[in-house]
């Protein structure tokens, strides 16, 4: 059976089929115009807008034959909430930008708008609109801008953590990256591979739960970053590029130096990571593993809230990461280094 492509379609026949899909999130702030007009009109209730954008490309940040389409479309979404929940803010709504070859299927892009239906209406953020536009043989680029609002709060920034602050995580550590690690070495699972059942093996299991965290980002917990402001956080960030790396970016805001306690990071290792790639490498991963969008923050000693694992503390310094004083063998990723 032939399958229609985009070429097949008008853009007006897409959209009406792509509507339907992102209709029923609501959020925090009032939709005053939602798609289909030249832009969209959203409230502002507490007149603090927080913006941010994220974009995923094919064969860069996905390969189709790890990720299905529905597992791009949550992943691009939940690195944007992140990075709205990093600033203490709550996400209201998305705009979502598609460029795609022509010959692509249209039942791709439609799967697509389903995993962004679906994990916009987990966060409680509509989508808003956005844009459609082709692109070269062989390319798809998915672009979300997410928009937040403060309800008062002020922003928490990266350069606020102080000296004695204690440094804590909400989520996992490693997990995106040591799936990625073994999709790239070919001992990991895909959306192609067949469900494991209930076949007690440890092994697959450790495998099947870190190739599914990478592959559309699960469980970002965007809801604590709102917690956090209220509870003080002096500094948050979102983890997308490696523990190291992000907080060396909060560190270096701050003015600070960050002193990590190995045993706690370790802790972060146990599990499915030291089960499927060795103890060595799991450790490794929780030090630099990328698109985790799990949240750092700092706290006054008396102000981390329930929820969090405090794995530092800020101390006298210029910036620098130290792991029991040491500085780590690994940092993080870097879009045009690796």
């Amino acid at each position: 059976m032939t399958r229609a492509r985009l070429q097949d379609i008008c853009e007006e026949e897409l959209l009406s089929r792509l509507f339907p899909l992102f209709r029923g999130a609501a959020g925090p702030a009032e939709v005053l115009l939602g798609p289909g007009d030249d832009a969209a009109v959203l409230a502002a209730p507490s007149a603090a807008v927080v913006l941010t954008t994220d974009s995923m490309v094919r064969g860069r940040d996905w390969h189709d034959d790890w990720s299905s389409p529905t597992e791009v479309g949550r992943k691009v979404v939940a690195q944007n909430i992140a990075d709205i929940a990093a600033m203490g803010a709550v996400p209201t709504g998305l705009l979502v930008a598609i460029a795609a070859d022509p010959a692509t299927e249209v039942e791709w892009a439609l799967s697509l708008a389903e995993g962004i239906a679906q994990a916009a209406r987990e966060a409680g953020a509509p989508v808003l609109g956005g844009d459609l536009s082709s692109a070269a043989e062989g390319s798809i680029v998915v672009g979300i801008t997410a928009v937040g609002d403060l309800q008062g709060r002020r922003a928490v920034r990266r350069d606020g953590a102080l000296v004695g602050d204690l440094v804590a995580v909400r989520g996992s550590l490693g997990r995106s990256g040591g799936g990625l690690q073994l999709l790239l070495a070919g001992r990991g699972r895909t959306h192609l591979d067949p469900p494991l059942g209930d076949a007690d093996d440890p092994l697959a299991r450790a495998i099947e739960v870190l190739c599914r965290v990478h592959r559309s980002t699960e469980d970002v917990p965007w809801r604590a970053g709102p917690e956090a402001a209220d509870a003080g956080a002096t500094a948050m960030i979102d983890l997308s590029d490696g523990l190291v790396r992000d907080l060396g970016r909060v560190a270096g805001a701050s003015g600070v130096r960050i002193e990590l306690d190995g045993e706690a990071l370790a802790a972060f290792a146990t599990g499915p990571l030291t089960l499927a790639l060795g103890a060595e490498e799991a450790m490794r991963q929780v030090l630099s593993g990328g698109e985790e969008h799990s949240l750092a923050a700092t706290f006054p000693r008396a102000a981390v809230p329930d929820g969090w694992e405090v794995i530092g503390v800020c101390a006298d310094g210029s910036g620098e990461v130290l792991v029991d004083g040491e500085v780590p063998p690994v940092t993080g990723w870097d879009h045009f280094s690796g």
